[in-house]
């Protein structure tokens, strides 16, 4: 059996306080119902405050929060999910 593998790991604290926090493993099989071989989580907010996130939570599958409201999120590659992530995190905080 394969080993879970660490694809990406950042954490960072931006210039207007906010947290912006992702880890993506390559997993030895998917994470149902997803049908991808990726387990991941993204995250953009506050302390107590998620502004956006994506993640493959098992049982629900590739979905992302936008201000508190979860929408199913088509997964193609780890290139265009980091691009997604990036475009809802820049459009967010245009935003405040």
């Amino acid at each position: 059996m394969r080993e879970a593998k660490l694809v990406a790991r950042l954490r960072r604290t931006l210039d207007n306080g906010a947290l912006l926090s992702l880890v993506v493993w390559e997993v030895p099989e998917p994470v149902p119902p997803s049908a991808h071989w990726f387990k991941y989580s993204l995250f953009y907010g506050y302390p107590g405050e998620r502004i956006v996130g994506y993640d493959n939570e098992r049982g629900k599958g590739d979905h992302k929060h936008i201000r508190g409201v979860e929408v199913p999120y088509t997964f193609v590659s780890i290139d265009q999910l980091m691009a997604d992530f990036i475009a809802d995190v820049e459009a967010e905080r245009e935003a405040r």
